[in-house]
């Protein structure tokens, strides 16, 4: 499968936004490959991780994001499930589970209810260990600042904001991917 062919059906090539969720993805991608091949026990599919890290945030376009050039009408948030939705009618529907559950350490629907997110009301958490590794990659990346990783401190800051459930989950992964 060629990704950079899904993602230029939604992206113009030369546009700022192509080059930001590519560049952004690409370094995801690397970080899940790395945090694999550390752990040959797992048996992950990595040509599945690679395909999937690359197309996590196909849905940014579709959102209000001026700032890394999305003109889109939906709330930031909505990425993950947006994506989604494209991956399944692109025929990926693994690819399209990881892309809906990659924002922040997940989602739980008892969080989308009691806050009144603007997403769809199910669970929206990382289940496999593929999905749990791209989504702890992809905290270290920012798309607005895409010459440098995060420092897991730098990360760890972010990750409190959303409480304490999030924080545990992000511990456990670094304890686990280090």
């Amino acid at each position: 499968m060629d990704v950079l062919e899904i993602i230029a059906k939604y992206y113009p090539t030369d546009s700022k936004a192509y080059n930001i969720l590519v560049w952004h993805s690409t370094c995801v991608a690397k970080k899940t490959l790395a945090i694999i091949n550390k752990h040959p026990e797992w048996e992950i599919d990595k040509a599945f991780a690679y395909e999937a890290a690359m197309l996590h945030d196909i849905g940014i376009f579709m959102t209000d994001a001026p700032k890394i050039d999305c003109h889109g009408t939906f709330p930031y948030i909505c990425h993950g499930y947006l994506g989604a939705d494209i991956l399944r009618k692109e025929g990926l529907p693994q690819h399209a589970l990881v892309c809906e559950r990659h924002t922040g350490t997940g989602i739980s629907l008892e969080t989308i209810v009691d806050k009144n997110l603007p997403l769809p009301h199910r669970n929206l958490e990382p289940v496999s260990l593929t999905e749990q590794i791209i989504c702890f990659a992809d905290k270290f990346y920012s798309k607005s600042h895409l010459d440098y990783e995060l420092p897991i401190e730098k990360v760890r800051a972010t990750i409190r904001k959303y409480g304490q459930q999030s924080m545990a989950k992000f511990e456990e992964w670094v304890a686990l991917m280090g």
